[in-house]
């Protein structure tokens, strides 16, 4: 980090915040105002916090991969204005003569990875190739989407922003990674834009057409990015917007056909899903989940030795369906819950540890008091809740059997935690419903 990115922070800052506050303006709603402004610096002061630990603290794919590569780019097309035909290629096609370090040659073949080099190298037109500038932008594509998400749910439950606002806006984890020049913060941008896109252009039929086309852009850069994010959120992304409407049906026996109707649907996009991604997805595709989760155990197990934060499941894996159910408790527990505070070698992870162990808390405290057939008849009636925790949970189960390092799990299990709380806040609130309603039973 160069004295010029100081020098340049407060300036870019200053013009971003006149766009936003231009934005504020427009708001009637004085909550949403409020948590638009705080939300806004929040985001301010993490990409500073993260930019320092990227160049002091911990070295990574933000400034050794993306930020190397990308403004390497920048600089051969400033010497060589031809050379701008190089943003428009596929990764495997970029030419390995012109990879800034010989070190990330493998990594161009990957589409995923080239996306990011792309947008760091049209950034650094707009911020003079400054690594602290070009995450600052990376930290509000991120900010506009989770906006956007923390809007979804603000909207259907207003008298919980609070909670809301907690699980989304401001929620350490979600906040610090989705803040620098990484995978992370467009991943979560587009899952927030493609949610509220989704939900208020299909279902409140407001501005279809654009909200339409921001789905689709969502969408196509999700599945280039991580596409796993979405086979495993929209099925029940959808299956949330079809059970809404069957509310508008008074016979139980149709509510009932239909819920299991859609359900199969659900299932079976998820397969077809699966398969139509298969080329761009690798080892991600559906068919190959046994055989990726096995490969990834094994790259981390032979790492464990150089990499402290390498981990452990206690559950032996042996490439079977069988296998993989019996490791889902403790994937979704290191998804969830890991690490733990004795684990944490780390100032990353030691803060990481922290939340988990509150998450954990809170999780603990639902269970106990709504009690486990609350908790599930609960899942099972309520749309929301259904379809926020079985995506956090089947997320969980993937990243957390695949991704045997702290360090890369704080990172990679972002996109469900806010879904996860959402889940647990909206049980514990029918469960405070519910014993209102009794006791006013009582009292009559």
């Amino acid at each position: 980090m160069r004295l010029t990115d100081i020098i340049l922070f407060p300036l870019y800052v200053y013009l971003l915040n006149l766009i936003f506050t231009a934005r504020r303006n427009k708001i009637e709603d004085p909550v949403l105002k409020f948590y638009h402004k705080y939300a806004f610096w929040v985001k301010i002061i993490s990409t500073l916090a993260i930019t320092i630990f990227n160049v002091y603290i911990s070295l990574g794919d933000s400034t050794t991969l993306y930020f190397t590569e990308g403004h390497g780019l920048f600089k051969l097309i400033l010497d060589d204005v031809s050379k701008i035909q190089w943003l428009f290629v596929e990764g495997k096609d970029f030419s390995q003569d012109l990879i800034s370090d010989s070190y990330n040659r493998g990594y161009f073949n990957s589409d995923a990875n080239f996306f990011i080099i792309r947008l760091v190298t049209i950034f650094s037109f707009f911020t003079f190739g400054h690594y602290l500038l070009i995450n600052l932008f990376f930290s509000m594509i991120a900010f506009t989407g989770i906006w956007k998400l923390f809007r979804f749910f603000y909207d259907i439950y207003p008298h919980l922003h609070k909670k809301i606002a907690l699980a989304i806006l401001f929620l350490p984890t979600v906040v610090f990674w989705s803040s620098g020049a990484l995978k992370d913060p467009i991943c979560m941008g587009m899952l927030g834009w493609m949610t509220y896109a989704i939900y208020h252009g299909f279902y409140k039929k407001t501005n279809t057409l654009t909200n339409g086309i921001i789905s689709i852009i969502a969408i196509w850069v999700l599945s280039i990015v991580k596409p796993y994010i979405l086979f495993s959120y929209l099925p029940f992304f959808i299956l949330y917007m079809l059970l809404i409407n069957i509310h508008l049906i008074k016979s139980s026996f149709i509510k009932a056909i239909m819920v299991i109707f859609i359900s199969a649907l659900a299932v079976g996009g998820f397969i077809l899903m699966s398969d139509k991604l298969q080329e761009e997805m690798g080892s991600f595709a559906l068919e190959k989940l046994t055989e990726s989760i096995q490969n990834q155990q094994n790259n981390f197990i032979n790492m464990a030795d150089k990499a402290e934060s390498s981990f452990s499941l206690g559950v032996e894996y042996d490439g079977s369906l069988s296998s993989l159910l019996k490791i889902a408790p403790a994937a979704i527990n290191a998804t969830l819950f890991r690490p733990y505070i004795w684990e944490s070698k780390k100032i990353s992870t030691l803060l990481s540890s922290l939340e988990s162990l509150t998450l954990m808390l809170f999780t603990l405290f639902v269970l106990y008091k709504a009690g486990i057939r609350f908790f599930l008849v609960t899942l099972v009636k309520d749309p929301m809740v259904m379809f926020c925790f079985l995506f956090s949970i089947l997320f969980a189960l993937f990243i957390g059997a695949t991704t045997l390092n702290f360090g890369t799990l704080v990172r990679y299990k972002i996109p469900c935690m806010p879904f996860f709380i959402m889940a647990l806040i909206l049980i514990n609130e029918d469960r405070k419903i519910k014993k209102t309603a009794s006791q006013k039973e009582a009292v009559v």
